[in-house]
């Protein structure tokens, strides 16, 4: 719960954390990583040094929902000559380290990132007459920065989240968003380390579906072109009711040709997702293929969950390397030079690497495989195989329903363990499939279906990934689907499930299957 207030003195404050990484202690009573951040904002909003703020009432660190502990509203008159409108300005405290304490984030030194090194920020359109801001996109910006606490990943510039609802809950066609550097806040340097702030920037659905077929940066340079779409500074205007492709059709062209000079930079999503080894009978408990044995799932040891990290995070960067980082015997920092490292040694708390040694764990050639989809994820598979392999890149698909994971491969790939001449090969449950591009090619005529000139978006809220960034990856907003979920979700013409695909030469089975086929602890 939250409350709106002018901004004063901060909430009441937590003494030190003991230990050996806390800084020296600060007498002053306002948090100086919040003194810095709004240093800041002041340089930018002389005229405002007490804005509306929405609070929240409980603070994260006293037991409240709200990761935020501050959302700032300011106005900002733009610059007309520049197609720049009102706007209002939303700026968000709390996804970096404001105390300094260890109350809500591991003080880590001043040279790196300060709490998850960075602050959402949002620019909405003034309405006229409008006097006040209005206040939901603070909780936009708490739904995201809750996914961020309790995934413990990070967004970047060019990430992109499928919302799949309107962001202000009413008719509008903006549904989902892009993140980009703010343009005018500047990264700033606190004793607790740097911050740097990056913008939402709502986008209609065919907008994001052209970031998931080709980059995020991409359509965020086209949106600074129409000045009704965003302009300059991005700024989200939720009464637009055409996309950029309907305002100016030859935009689509500059995405086809992105798309083909390109690909596409997703390199994978959080996804309903399974796969069996259809070369041993399913009785086989010893080595099965099933992503559960009994009623205990298989779990991703640590250092293949931080090889996955490595290999969507690489994926998202425009031009990488397709390389998937090695197994080695230390454990990788999983993240580049454009991402804030992750702070979880794996996905799972309970991993049960501290059972299993992960050298222990063999690599496994398979002969024929079965890979079952929901219809979201499976409406990714012609992406994955025209935007990524045919590029000599890999995608992979991360279940969020289970400890498992699919990798498909070109066989360009540096480093995966499938090859030419085991093209299925299996690491504990993380599967890799080898493909060859003339095999790619003919998947694609059989899945032309998946992909027909009149897909469309499911008007109901869904409960995939998205993103992202990272990520990409559930929360339950109110028993609907997880609120912020990163990376990319858009569903294919409604058809009838199950739906088949199969390829027996090639000795490869996919399965489109409902989501409460996935629902079900035992699949």
């Amino acid at each position: 719960m939250a409350e709106l207030r002018p901004s004063g003195a901060p909430g009441p404050t937590a003494p030190p954390a003991p230990g050996p990484t806390a800084p020296p202690a600060f007498a002053s009573l306002f948090p100086p990583g919040l003194h810095a951040i709004y240093g800041e904002c002041r340089r930018l909003y002389p005229d405002q040094p007490n804005p509306l703020q929405v609070t929240a009432i409980v603070k994260y660190w006293l037991g409240g929902p709200d990761p935020l502990d501050y959302v700032s509203m300011y106005r900002n008159v733009g610059s007309p000559s520049a197609n720049i409108p009102e706007h209002w300005h939303y700026i968000s405290f709390g996804l970096s380290d404001l105390y300094g304490d260890s109350r809500v984030h591991e003080f880590t030194g001043t040279d790196g990132p300060s709490g998850f090194g960075f602050e959402l920020t949002f620019r909405l359109k003034r309405e006229t007459g409008e006097s006040a801001p209005p206040t939901w996109p603070a909780e936009l910006m708490q739904g995201l920065a809750r996914y961020v606490f309790q995934s413990e990943n990070t967004f970047c510039s060019g990430d992109h989240v499928s919302w799949h609802s309107p962001l202000d809950n009413s008719e509008s066609r903006i549904q989902h968003m892009l993140l980009t550097e703010d343009p005018q806040m500047q990264p700033v340097q606190t004793p607790f380390g740097v911050v740097t702030f990056l913008q939402i920037v709502g986008v209609c659905t065919e907008e994001l579906h052209a970031a998931q077929q080709w980059n995020g940066q991409g359509i965020l340079e086209l949106l600074r072109t129409v000045p009704v779409a965003g302009g300059p500074w991005l700024i989200t205007d939720m009464r637009r009711g055409e996309t950029i492709f309907e305002i100016d059709p030859n935009l689509q062209e500059r995405v086809d040709k992105g798309i083909e000079t390109d690909g596409s930079n997703l390199s994978g999503v959080s996804a309903k997702c399974a796969w069996d080894d259809l070369s041993r009978p399913p009785e086989d408990d010893e080595d099965s293929r099933s992503i559960c044995i009994g009623t205990q799932p298989r779990r991703l040891s640590g250092k293949d969950t931080e090889q996955i990290r490595e290999t969507l995070r690489r994926g998202l960067e425009i031009n990488s390397k397709p390389v998937l980082p090695p197994i080695s015997s230390q454990r990788q920092n999983g993240f580049t030079h454009d991402r804030a490292p992750s702070r979880k040694d794996s996905l799972e708390s309970d991993s049960s690497t501290a059972i299993i040694p992960h050298e222990l764990i063999r690599t496994r050639q398979l002969e024929s495989v079965h890979l079952k989809f929901n219809q979201e994820s499976g409406a990714l598979i012609p992406l994955c195989l025209r935007g990524r392999l045919l590029h000599g890149r890999h995608f992979t698909y991360k279940s969020i329903t289970g400890d498992m994971a699919i990798t498909f491969v070109s066989t360009g790939v540096e480093g995966a363990f499938a090859t030419e001449e085991h093209p299925y090969a299996a690491h504990g449950p993380w599967l890799q499939i080898l493909l060859t591009e003339e095999f790619v090619e003919k998947m694609l005529e059989d899945l032309e279906d998946l992909t027909s000139p009149e897909e469309s978006l499911s008007p109901h809220p869904a409960p995939l990934s998205t993103l992202v960034l990272a990520w990409t990856v559930p929360l339950q907003r109110e028993g609907e689907r997880e609120p912020g979920t990163l990376g990319v979700c858009f569903l294919s013409p409604q058809f009838k499930l199950p739906k088949e695909y199969s390829w027996p030469e090639k000795k490869l089975k996919v399965s489109i299957l409902p989501d409460v086929v996935f629902d079900s602890p035992l699949h």
